[in-house]
């Protein structure tokens, strides 16, 4: 591959190497094989990144700045409530599974502490987003449901990426717990 000059792209040209290579999963990927995929030297992931750990976080931004655009698309403007939910729980699948390579990767990623603090935050500002909805709804506990509808989506999502492709069955599941009648 030809050797990116340009600085300011170097580290886009980075992470874009992580992302093509993201399907050897963390055993068989290496700042090695990132560099020369990227057409860097080995010191230019070092300008860019301090290490391993960071450089997973920056991939799981990337992740998810995809995915959550993708998700904000397909709810756009509409009213809270349960289809706008359902709108951004298949986005979500959907974004998955066009990434899976790099879903697999960062799943495998979680042993990191620093991944395993983004997760918990990257959580929580969705449980944010998410309340209102099920409040619309009527839901008691709108955050607490929210947490757990984040949960059972991501859940749906390990359940898709074996096959790499949508799931029926767990699309319904997902559905049909937002159609569950709350009990007072």
């Amino acid at each position: 591959m030809a050797r990116v000059r340009d600085p300011e792209g170097k580290r886009a040209a980075l992470l874009a190497a992580g992302l093509r290579l993201a399907g050897r999963g963390l055993q068989g990927w290496s700042i090695n094989a990132i560099t020369a995929e990227a057409g860097v030297a080995k010191g230019t992931f070092y300008v860019h990144f301090a290490g391993r750990a960071e450089y997973l976080l920056a991939l799981h931004h990337l992740f998810h700045e995809r995915v959550l655009g993708g998700m904000g698309d397909a709810v756009g403007d509409q009213p809270p409530g349960r289809a706008a939910l359902l709108a951004g729980a298949l986005a979500y699948l959907d974004g998955c599974l066009n990434e899976r390579a790099v879903k697999a990767l960062l799943l495998e990623a979680r042993i990191e502490p620093v991944i395993q603090a983004e997760i918990g935050a990257r959580n929580e500002m969705v449980a944010v987003l998410t309340e209102p909805h099920f409040a619309a709804m009527g839901w008691r506990e709108p955050r607490t449901c929210a947490r757990l509808f984040i949960a059972l989506v991501a859940e749906a999502a390990l359940l898709e990426l074996p096959g790499g492709v949508p799931d029926p069955a767990v699309r319904r599941a997902v559905a049909e717990f937002l159609d569950r009648t709350r009990e007072g």
